[in-house]
């Protein structure tokens, strides 16, 4: 388990979803799971990466744990986030999960290029995505340590 579950401590997700179908069944499959965690929500890149730096009005925003990252986004694309996640000292050990639509190669080439943990290509039957978020939530939320 990690060091803040062990503690009692929620385990703070930043979710990067556009669709609100997938930020739903993404939220349901994860509130199923027996680690506590917080989960803040994302519409697009720049929300995102205004939460990290705490731009206002997120000043207070929490630091994530691990980041859910969608690729294809308004305003600012996955990659173009996990570029700027990466390029930046504060958050280069900040683990983050591709969880996309897109099983093209050239798209899991070029996020692995860019450092992303993983990258998991979402399932389009309801209950194989339930347990594919459950499996991503028990990988890392139970079985890996997080730096802290």
């Amino acid at each position: 388990m990690t060091l803040k579950s062990e503690l009692g401590t929620p385990i703070e997700i930043l979710l990067v979803e556009d669709n609100p179908g997938d930020v739903d069944l993404t939220l349901e499959g994860l509130n199923d799971a027996r680690v506590r965690n917080h989960v803040s929500v994302a519409c697009d890149g720049e929300d995102a990466w205004a939460r990290l730096t705490r731009a206002a009005p997120y000043t207070d925003h929490p630091r994530p744990d691990l980041v859910l990252l969608d690729l294809n986004l308004p305003k600012l694309d996955g990659p173009g986030l996990l570029a700027r996640i990466r390029a930046t000292p504060e958050w280069a050990t900040l683990p983050v999960v591709v969880l996309t639509s897109s099983a093209a190669e050239r798209d899991i080439v070029r996020t692995y290029t860019l450092h992303a943990n993983c990258y998991v290509t979402k399932p389009i039957d309801l209950d194989q995505f339930m347990e594919v978020v459950r499996s991503i939530q028990h990988f890392w939320l139970t079985v890996v340590r997080l730096p802290t």
